[in-house]
């Protein structure tokens, strides 16, 4: 698939799941994880194809630590409720505000790690969502799990 038309798919999938989050969606365990694990792949199979370095990888790991943190930071955001004996999630201006931090930081990274000679190619897009998006799951998730509450059942199974 072509760069720019995979970045077009993977944006419309961001911008989709924000959205649905924004107005609040069944927290369903298989959803939370199936966008950051497929996002992850991405990254991952974009990173092999372009031959790092050991420099590159550990730039990489560092990386991906990060965005794990941050993306579990913007989880403890997120409004995880009750609504019709199952669980919900919301996104919170909070949430938008440590979003908005977590990619000035992230910018921050990728600028000093060009700087440090990381390759361009060695640094997809994919894998910093991905990764991101799974430490938000993760805190999300284990939240959700802590209410006893149980959570969604999977879309067309309710």
């Amino acid at each position: 698939m072509k760069g720019w038309l995979l970045a077009a798919v993977i944006a419309a999938v961001v911008i989709v799941v924000v959205i649905k989050r924004l107005r609040g969606e069944p927290l369903n365990a298989r959803d939370l994880l199936v966008t950051p694990l497929v996002l992850t792949g991405i990254g991952i199979s974009s990173l092999v194809k372009a031959d790092p370095t050991a420099a590159d990888l550990t730039w990489v790991t560092l990386g991906a630590v990060l965005g794990v943190a941050l993306g579990a930071v913007r989880g403890v955001t997120i409004t995880v409720f009750e609504r019709d004996g199952v669980l919900w999630q919301r996104y919170t201006g909070r949430t938008f505000l440590v979003m908005a931090g977590s990619v000035a930081l992230m910018a921050g990274y990728g600028f000093l790690a060009a700087k440090a000679g990381m390759h361009e190619d060695a640094r997809p897009v994919q894998l910093t969502i991905g990764v991101s998006f799974l430490g938000e799951s993760l805190a999300v998730g284990l939240r959700g799990r802590a209410t006893g509450v149980p959570f969604a059942p999977e879309r067309g199974r309710r």
